[in-house]
């Protein structure tokens, strides 16, 4: 196991993955940005260095300024979390060029996936469904237009690097494909630096449906089962849950097996998500893999008992997996809500500004990952993540009162949160029946 390692994030990740090495008896660096000079989390790590300005750009963006922490502070690895560069092949390739451990998978396989063009073709071979689509990128409106025949409408342009809903455009006839194609590149070359997209068919009222793997450096790789994502606001989601309701035993079977297949043909090693849509008539296809701890690993712990982030530590540090498929017994319901200083009620437009009062929810089964407190400012730099509630308990029904009762308790002021539209979905007869999908947001507020 590594003596000491970097944390290149901030905010409750950081905090969680602090959390972890105090646990392992790993030392931990964090890094911070002016902005963050004040977060208390910075006081539990063994060293904290500041990387630079409040943006990101500047600080948590920067490589050469976290590698030079890096080196500064003698560490033998890097946390990269999720967000900023825990995706970054790049940023991996220069940990391994300085000697540096990567905690996550090699540059390789983060490319390979990260290109979601090459990630199809690879399902492909994998034997993976995919959706109907282009086998390449797509650069003019009339190469768009005959693959949008071929495919059939509607469609999704999908920006071939990258994630988090940029790049993307949903077209129901040609026109609105001629006038989204244009946008789409020029969104993901600012958010990716690469115009490059691709055409897929567009699943109406599908499931975001994931499953968590771990792969060794030895080979060894099993699935925690699935987790189900699909209460999402502009492709950003907003409640987790696992099990998935609306899965059949056999059908969750091949899902898990398939996620394993993409993730061994990719000569896959660390912790990673394979995401599929489900349609409603249970056929599932390969959407892309996020090669890094979700936001949302929460729920696959509480239900497996299994510590996701010590577990990228020590596969990291050489060690193989004690797991086995058949230790993976899944147990009760966890459900995760996203508190964001968010204000749903004016499209979702960040509430900045300092807390006054923070009064945070517990009980039996209740989980709340947050480095934020009453004091604590919500900063416009950065994501306006304020934690993540988790509960979990033997039932579905068990699980949503117990949320419930959580967000009423929950008492975050003077900022705008998006507690009050968490207890609207909780409440709502097609969610307690588990009848949602990808566009049940929208549809529904």
């Amino acid at each position: 196991m590594f003596s000491r390692i970097l944390i290149a994030n901030r905010g409750e990740i950081a905090l969680r993955i602090i959390r972890a090495c105090r646990e392992l008896g790993v030392q931990s660096v964090a890094v911070y940005s002016e902005a963050d000079r004040e977060a208390h989390y910075l006081k539990l790590a063994d060293q904290a260095i500041c990387i630079g300005p409040a943006e990101a750009g500047e600080s948590y963006l920067n490589i050469p300024r976290i590698i030079s922490a890096a080196e500064i502070a003698n560490v033998e690895a890097i946390h990269p979390g999720y967000g900023f560069l825990a995706e970054n092949a790049h940023f991996a390739e220069v940990c391994r060029e300085c000697k540096i451990t990567f905690i996550g998978p090699a540059p390789e396989s983060m490319a390979l996936l990260g290109d979601k063009v090459k990630a199809r073709h690879l399902a492909q071979k994998a034997q993976v469904p995919i959706a109907a689509g282009t086998s390449e990128s797509i650069e003019t409106e009339d190469d768009a237009v005959a693959a949008a025949a071929e495919i059939g409408y509607p469609v999704i342009i999908k920006a071939a690097a990258g994630g988090g809903g940029r790049g993307m455009r949903i077209a129901h006839n040609e026109m609105s494909l001629r006038m989204s194609l244009h946008g789409a590149q020029t969104e993901a070359a600012k958010a990716f630096k690469n115009p490059a997209v691709y055409i897929e068919k567009f699943l109406e009222q599908a499931r975001h449906v994931e499953v968590q793997i771990l792969a060794d450096q030895g080979g060894n790789a099993i699935h925690l089962y699935e987790r189900d994502c699909s209460l999402q606001r502009r492709y950003q989601k907003i409640i987790e849950e696992s099990p998935c309701p609306a899965l059949k035993p056999d059908v969750r079977e091949e899902l898990c097996k398939a996620a394993l297949r993409l993730a061994k043909a990719a000569d896959y090693v660390n912790a990673g998500t394979v995401e599929f849509l489900l349609d409603d008539k249970d056929k599932f296809y390969f959407s892309e893999v996020n090669t890094r701890i979700q936001v949302e690993h929460p729920v696959t712990e509480m239900t497996t008992g299994v510590d996701l982030i010590k577990w990228q530590l020590l596969i990291a540090s050489g060690e193989r997996l004690k797991l086995r498929q058949k230790d993976i017994k899944p147990q009760g319901v966890a459900i995760e809500c996203r508190i964001n200083a968010e204000d749903p009620t004016r499209k979702f437009s960040p509430s900045p500004g300092k807390i006054e009062r923070f009064v945070a929810p517990g009980g039996r089964g209740v989980r709340l990952d947050t480095h934020t407190y009453a004091g604590y400012t919500i900063s416009p730099y950065y994501d306006s993540m304020i934690g993540k509630l988790v509960v979990h308990q033997p039932t579905r029904a068990e699980a949503i009162a117990v949320m419930k009762r959580a967000l009423y308790e929950f008492d975050v002021h003077p900022v705008k949160t998006t507690i009050p539209l968490c207890i609207e979905i909780l409440s709502h007869p097609l969610y307690v029946k588990g009848q949602i999908d990808t566009g049940f947001i929208e549809r529904t507020w």
